[in-house]
């Protein structure tokens, strides 16, 4: 993950209902990684991770260095913010 100083969370209800759809959709058929979604249908999933953005479990960043978005666990921030400089 990139530098915590290079990471914005962007509150995921001020994106476009197409937006955050989009997005989801991406993080959750993402080829080459271990998102864990593999199990339901593209519905089942994306559902799953609206409740996670919802219930504050998972975030959606922004990577300035890379300017990509992307969605993580809020742990994982968490514990990244714990680490010292």
């Amino acid at each position: 993950m990139a530098d915590r100083e290079e990471m914005l969370v962007i509150p995921y209800r001020q994106l476009s209902v197409e937006a955050l759809r989009g997005l989801i959709e991406e993080f959750v058929t993402r080829h080459g990684t271990d998102s864990g979604y593999t199990r339901g249908s593209l519905e089942e999933n994306v559902t799953m991770v609206r409740r996670q953005l919802d219930a504050g479990q998972a975030l959606v960043v922004f990577d300035e260095r890379s300017q990509t978005c992307n969605i993580v666990p809020a742990e994982t921030l968490r514990k990244d913010a714990r680490k010292p400089f």
